[in-house]
């Protein structure tokens, strides 16, 4: 993968002042509150998402 994820906000703040930090390979940092993050992927849901609104295909 070539791209990394970008966040549109700070979520410590909110703001969308981010820049990429030099720290790290995908760590952002907030010029607003100084503070630097990073986003992560955990995997994947053993069962998937289910929807709870009765929604969906029906046969």
């Amino acid at each position: 993968m070539s791209e990394r994820a970008a966040p549109f906000f700070c979520p410590y703040c909110g703001d969308e002042d981010l820049r990429p930090n030099e720290a790290g390979h995908g760590a952002w940092q907030c010029g607003a509150c100084n503070r630097a993050f990073q986003l992560k992927f955990l995997g994947l849901l053993a069962q998937g998402l289910r929807r709870t609104d009765g929604g969906g295909e029906k046969i």
